[in-house]
Parts: C-alpha cells; sequence; structure tokens
C-alpha cells in the first residue's frame, strides 16, 4: 500500500512507520520543517496547508498527530493547545481529500482518536457503540473526530483509533511508572477501583496496520480484550518487576500535582471493549495483563 502519515515523530508514529516498512509499504511522511529525506513532504496545518497532490491516489492516509495529553499541567493555554494540534491537522488532511477529484482521492483516512471519549463510566462496558461522555477530553476527541467530516462526505472511507493506555516502556505512563516501582514506591492510584483499558504497543501498531488493510470504518477501540481495575493492574506490575506495590497515592494528591487530568485520565474508569476489532477477526498478541507487561518491560 501507498501510505501517508502525519505524526511519525511521535511515540506511536516512529513505531508505525518501522511496522509498515518492514510489511513492504510504500511511506510517505508529511513534516512541518522542510524535507531532509526523500519521502518527507512539507505542510503547514496551522494554516490548513496541504497540497492536495500529496495525498492523490494514495492507499490511506494515517494521522497520528496530537500534543502528549499528559505532558504539561492543564491550564486555558495548554487546553487550547491540545485541541488545536489535533483537529487543525484533521481538518487540513480531510479538507485536501475532498478537493480531489473523486477518482484521486484515498482509499481511506485513518485518523488517531482516543477513549477520552467516553468520560467517566464506572463500570460499564464501553463498546464502540457507546455514548460519548462529559468533559473536557470527551469534548476534545468528538471535535477530533468531527474534523474527518469533510473526507467522509466525500465518501472515502473514515476509522477513528480510539486508543487506551499503550503498553511500553519506551514512553507513555509505563516509562514514568517503572522507576518508581523499581524504586518500591509503587502502588494504585486512588482508590484503585477504577478500569483501565489497556493494549500493548505491538498490538497498537498490529491493530493499526489491520484497521488500514481491512474495511473498517467509523470508530475502533484499540484496547485489549481485558480491561482491569487499577488496582489489579498495580499489583501485576509490582510482581513483574519484582516490587511491592504497597504505596497507594491518594486522589487527592494526584489532583494536587496534576492537577485537572487526575479526573479525567489518571482517575477516570473506562472499561472500554474491542467489540470492532474482535468482530473483524483481529487476533490480540497480548491478552493475559501479567504477559502483556512482562513483554512491554522486555521490549
Amino acid at each position: 500500500m501507498k501510505v501517508v502519515l502525519a505524526g511519525a515523530s511521535g511515540f506511536l508514529g516512529r513505531a508505525i512507520s518501522a511496522e509498515l516498512a518492514e510489511h513492504g509499504h510504500e511511506l510517505t511522511v508529511l513534516v512541518r520543517r522542510p524535507p531532509t529525506i526523500a519521502n518527507e513532504v512539507q505542510w503547514r496545518p496551522g494554516r490548513g496547508e496541504l497540497d492536495p497532490a500529496t495525498i492523490s491516489g494514495v492507499d490511506c492516509v494515517l494521522s497520528l498527530s496530537g500534543a502528549g495529553i499528559a505532558d504539561k499541567r492543564w491550564n486555558t493555554e495548554y487546553k487550547r493547545l491540545l485541541l488545536d494540534s489535533r483537529v487543525s491537522p484533521t481538518k487540513t488532511i480531510a479538507d485536501a481529500i475532498a478537493r480531489l477529484d473523486p477518482h484521486l482521492r484515498p482509499g481511506a483516512f485513518v485518523s488517531a482518536s482516543a477513549i477520552g471519549f467516553y468520560g467517566e463510566r464506572g463500570d460499564q462496558p464501553l463498546p464502540e457503540t457507546a455514548a460519548a461522555g462529559d468533559g473536557f477530553l470527551a469534548g476534545l476527541v468528538q471535535a477530533w473526530e468531527a474534523a474527518t467530516a469533510p473526507a467522509a462526505a466525500a465518501g472515502v472511507r473514515v476509522a477513528f483509533l480510539r486508543t487506551g493506555l499503550v503498553l511500553s516502556a519506551r514512553g507513555g505512563l509505563m516509562a514514568k511508572l517503572i522507576p518508581l516501582y523499581k524504586a518500591g514506591l509503587g502502588g494504585k492510584l486512588g482508590s484503585g477501583v477504577q478500569y483501565q483499558s489497556w493494549i500493548t504497543l505491538a498490538d497498537e501498531i498490529a491493530a493499526i496496520r489491520f484497521v488500514l488493510e481491512s474495511d473498517l470504518s467509523g470508530p475502533v477501540n484499540l484496547v485489549g480484550p481485558s480491561p482491569v481495575r487499577n488496582a489489579e493492574f498495580s499489583r501485576c506490575l509490582g510482581e513483574v518487576l519484582h516490587r511491592p506495590a504497597i504505596f497507594p497515592t491518594p486522589a487527592f494528591g494526584i489532583r494536587l500535582v496534576i492537577g485537572e487530568f487526575a479526573n479525567e485520565g489518571v482517575l477516570a474508569s473506562q472499561r472500554v471493549i474491542p467489540e470492532a476489532l474482535s468482530q473483524h477477526g483481529y487476533e490480540f498478541r497480548h491478552s493475559d495483563l501479567k504477559a502483556a507487561l512482562q513483554w512491554a518491560i522486555d521490549h
């Protein structure tokens, strides 16, 4: 396949780039700086600028753009950045797709998304058909997904990758937790009863490729089949690292340190079910949490 990728410099972008190259796909990378290698093309999503010729006739455009949700404490300015860094690139691509002649449009537009769409939902199982939740993150994800509308209106297959907690020692939450656990300071977060919907980096990347190569459209929950409560997650991570997990972090402490994201991210309960992947025959490499954590640490 010919794939155009936005967001190649991020944690997931680097991994999916390697995966696509390994499987023989032809990759063009959108960059905001002047290109330095042959397969790079410059674009300016902040200005809505993308030459439609860049995506003309390709099999798929994959967008993974977006500033890190938990990289900084939320304030008005950073929340605007979180929104703009997702909506502007997505809309720029969708608009460029819509401007192309119908026979030159990509076969698909696959856009990153997040399980933040569902908000705080307690113990409720959440397949892709579940309604949107409340809060800033839920609203952000709805705007993010809605930015693909011009591509969908042009008749292009559009899929949203609603990703959960990606397990990898290379980045994300695990990279921050591992040093704490190795120092013997690990434990549940808040009450520990909140559900965490996780997926290994291996399954995340394989599932993205599965969506690219399939006919899946609409929301796709990129999570493993076995969400667990945070207390269980913490206990398993301690066992895998051969460290105790006996030092809980109280909810008020988490809120004090990271602010608003505490309630919408760390302490939110989201029991997300990968119904679309399962119904379309995707086979998970890791469905057991302890084995998944061991893989993540080893790789």
